[in-house]
């Protein structure tokens, strides 16, 4: 029998020799998490969910350095006065090929053609629902927000449609009526204005924007869909100190949560080439466990 110690990783799943030492100290205290990370958002920012393979990675790597606090922007209020002039939008056909812009260069999946057959009014019915499911089922308004965004670019729904948001709460096994209901109230417009405020003295002007502040309320502010690197360089400076990685939960893990997993995604979280996700898939996950979907071009992974 050999000497050498064994053991089950917890975040890996894996079995086998154990590379930790013998005897360690080890200090029970929790560490109040001293660093907020804000991201201003919306639901309807294409380069935000351009973003989302690079932030969801940042996250899950050096999550253990900061709180992160998701505030919502006001993009879109409504069409009336409108007018982007940098981007060349000024109604809402305008949107469609920016849009298929921002899809073709970050290969997250994005249609764009809503804004031709039905057209998304304001950004806010949305934001006003993150909210409300924020203030009464804290931690379920990121998965609103992540099946929001699936919806409305990588499906082509108008998610400023009320019976779009209830079946999108719906299944997250809450009460999509009673939330919708609640979003439509002066409250919950309270709630949203308040993000904006916070956004606004966050010097916020453009989304996406990540704010990393530390306990002494000095931040560093990035701004724009960033490489990777970007925003560990940003974490480092609030740290004063090189950051270390924890480990990323395996692709099994991952896809409990639910959501799709794009093509992209897969290939930033685990270091994949294009050409090898199929081939990675089918290496981490179990026959029948999850089904492979085609969205616009892009393989999609699912859990069944």
């Amino acid at each position: 029998m050999s000497n050498e110690s064994m053991m089950c990783d917890l975040e890996t799943g894996v079995c086998g020799v154990s590379d930790e030492e013998e005897m360690q100290v080890i200090n029970l205290k929790q560490e109040e998490k001293k660093i907020t990370l804000y991201y201003a958002t919306d639901p309807i920012c294409s380069h935000c969910w351009a973003l989302e393979p690079v932030l969801n990675r940042f996250i899950e790597e050096y999550g253990h350095y900061f709180n992160v606090e998701t505030k919502m922007g006001g993009l879109l209020a409504s069409w009336e006065g409108f007018s982007d002039g940098a981007n060349g939008i000024s109604k809402p056909a305008d949107v469609a090929g920016h849009w298929r812009e921002v899809g073709e260069h970050s290969r997250m999946p994005i249609d764009g053609s809503v804004w031709l057959e039905n057209p998304i009014q304001s950004s806010y019915p949305p934001s006003r629902v993150f909210k409300v499911i924020e203030r009464m089922y804290p931690g379920k308004e990121q998965a609103f927000l992540r099946v929001a965004r699936e919806t409305v670019f990588a499906m082509n729904r108008n998610i400023g449609e009320d019976d779009v948001l209830i079946e999108l709460v719906n299944g997250l096994g809450l009460n999509g009526k009673e939330i919708v209901a609640s979003a439509a109230q002066q409250s919950a417009q309270d709630l949203l204005e308040e993000d904006f405020e916070m956004t606004a003295r966050l010097g916020v002007r453009g989304f996406p924007s990540i704010i990393i502040v530390n306990k002494e309320q000095q931040g560093i502010k990035v701004v724009g869909a960033r490489p990777l690197e970007t925003y560990v360089q940003a974490l480092q400076q609030i740290l004063g100190e090189v950051p270390k990685p924890k480990k990323i939960a395996t692709l099994s893990n991952k896809i409990k949560e639910g959501h799709l997993l794009f093509s992209r995604e897969i290939e930033v979280l685990y270091d994949v080439e294009k050409d090898r996700v199929e081939s990675f898939v089918q290496s981490e996950l179990e026959e029948g466990t999850y089904q492979v979907r085609h969205i616009l071009n892009e393989m999609a992974v699912q859990r069944v």
